[in-house]
């Protein structure tokens, strides 16, 4: 087909049923950003509803609108009608950091809520600039950085992070859950249609009226009741964002703790965008990695001025909502849609009529396709260094449980000890160390694993030597950015080196084995589970 006379459609049939998916999931993110905000947090309402949340829709409308208009550009230039849009939107991990690990204790030690959003500001802002500076470099470390690494560890964040939660939230309220759940797996991998009406939308409904039937009946499934939602009605009203540059640089008081965070978090940005840009291109979806790292970091670093104290970024899922038909037109939908939800204060009203537990299903499937990907589109014989990259994310997130769990005793691993832990086989400084920087820990490690799988050893050596630099100065197997912030690990990453190094040059191999017999990597392949739009 002629690209320069091609038009591509701006919506499709199945852009229905991506934007219910991603629209669902964005919804969830803004639900629990709102709650962080109003009952971790205890910000006023009126700096939630009236600052951050149209300033954080104004942040997402411009980034989903530049991700259409980019999917538009390569489906123009390629003459192809099937280009999805690379989703986007708060940085669910980042979300985390940020309320935890900077606003909370700043909260806390100041007694002013409104200076730990100070702080917030100021990470994003310094962030922003890691961002937009290290997408010029990115492209480098994409094209020599293995697949089965970048999309290994891109699984570790899709098991551990985007799916346990959801399972578990599932099977807490089973009733509600696991009928939601069946509906999402007929409808996305079975292939069922419900005449016409989006599996993820029917999956919803049938949540509401499970948990608010049992509400009736007095029963407390999905936590329904009236009294919420006249106190969300309460919320309604018209707020625009309002520049709030004084408060960003009012929080450069806190620079010393915001940095500590701020870099190393910017990096593991830079290395998930290019992973889920590498999940695109396996999905037929080519975009240019440096135009999607420096567009995160030009619209978070609007959103951060104008009062958003979190992150853009390019979401995991792409293959997921492009399996379900999404096109161009579920992207620029869903920031039009954000944009009513978050200017005209509609966030509350739906926390109080949709359970969470309706939703949780489609967060599960995304995270079923995303892991699903990583073995299906490398060559068999990577599974091994696939299965290694997704460690350092199992263990950050067996490390985040305990510390969860002690936490809430009034506790720390530190206060009850690491021998007694240790003793009923929690082996916890394992899981610190290896957990430390997982993102960028699972892909040395994975690229390391294919590197040595295809007899590479010289490049295998090279990755070894960039795990021991990393490591050194706190940006792997480390809680802090410094100077031999583990240096043990370091050093043995070092030897490393030098033992595949040695092998380069003097080992005596076996023959080498008959190749795997699939695509190579790079060839577009269908996903399976798919929407028939």
């Amino acid at each position: 087909m002629n690209s320069a006379v091609f038009k591509p459609r701006l919506w499709t049939p199945g852009d229905w049923n991506a934007l219910f998916g991603f629209g669902t999931n964005i919804l969830v993110n803004m639900l629990v950003l709102t709650g962080l905000l109003r009952f971790v947090l205890k910000m006023p309402d009126d700096i939630v509803f009236g600052r951050i949340l149209p300033a954080v829709g104004l942040m997402m409308c411009l980034s989903t609108l530049y991700y259409a208009w980019l999917a538009y550009k390569l489906a123009k230039e390629t003459g192809r009608s099937d280009v999805c849009a690379l989703p986007s939107g708060i940085s669910v991990p980042h979300m985390f950091v940020v309320v935890f690990v900077i606003m909370l204790p700043i909260s806390v030690k100041t007694g002013d809520p409104v200076r730990g959003w100070e702080a917030g500001l100021t990470w994003v802002f310094v962030q922003s600039f890691v961002l937009m500076i290290g997408g010029f470099v990115a492209p480098w470390i994409r094209k020599i950085t293995p697949r089965a690494a970048l999309l290994g560890t891109l699984a570790g964040v899709s098991i551990a992070f985007i799916s346990m939660r959801p399972a578990q939230e599932m099977f807490i309220t089973p009733v509600l859950g696991l009928i939601c759940f069946s509906l999402i797996l007929v409808g996305w991998f079975g292939g069922v249609r419900f005449r016409g009406i989006p599996a993820g939308l029917v999956a919803i409904a049938v949540g509401c009226v499970i948990a608010w039937g049992a509400t009736l009946f007095g029963l407390n499934y999905g936590g329904m009741s009236l009294g919420n939602v006249t106190s969300a009605l309460s919320s309604f009203g018209f707020s625009v964002p309002v520049p709030a540059i004084g408060h960003v640089f009012s929080g450069f008081e806190f620079l010393g703790i915001i940095l500590v965070t701020a870099i190393p978090f910017g990096i593991y940005d830079l290395v998930e965008a290019m992973d889920n840009v590498e999940s695109a291109a396996v999905a037929g979806d080519s975009f240019p990695t440096t135009r999607v790292l420096t567009a995160d970091g030009v619209v978070s670093l609007i959103g951060c001025l104008m009062g958003n104290p979190f992150i853009n970024a390019v979401y995991i899922g792409h293959p997921g909502w492009k399996a379900m038909g999404g096109r161009i037109g579920y992207s620029a939908a869903t920031g039009i849609v954000v944009i009513l939800l978050s200017w005209f204060g509609i966030i509350a009203l739906m926390m109080a009529l949709v359970p969470v537990v309706a939703i949780s299903p489609i967060l599960l499937y995304i995270g079923m396709l995303i892991g699903a990907q990583a073995f299906q589109e490398t060559p068999h014989k990577h599974a091994p260094a696939i299965v290694l990259a997704l460690t350092p994310h199992l263990a950050a997130w067996g490390k985040l449980q305990i510390d969860n769990a002690l936490g809430a005793a009034g506790t720390s691993a530190a206060a009850v000890g690491l021998d007694k832990l240790g003793q009923v086989g929690i082996l916890y400084h394992g899981l610190e160390v290896m957990g430390g920087g997982a993102i960028l820990g699972g892909l040395i490690l994975g690229a390391i694993g294919v590197c040595v799988i295809e007899r590479q050893f010289m490049k295998a050596s090279a990755f070894a030597l960039a795990g021991a630099v990393l490591t050194f100065f706190g940006f792997m197997h480390g809680e802090a950015i410094g100077i031999a912030q583990s240096p043990a690990v370091a050093f043995s990453y070092l030897v490393v080196s030098g033992v595949l190094g040695a092998c380069a040059k003097y080992a005596h191999m076996l023959p080498a084995p008959m190749p795997s017999k699939v695509e190579e990597p790079g060839a577009p392949r269908v996903i399976t589970g798919t929407v028939p739009s």
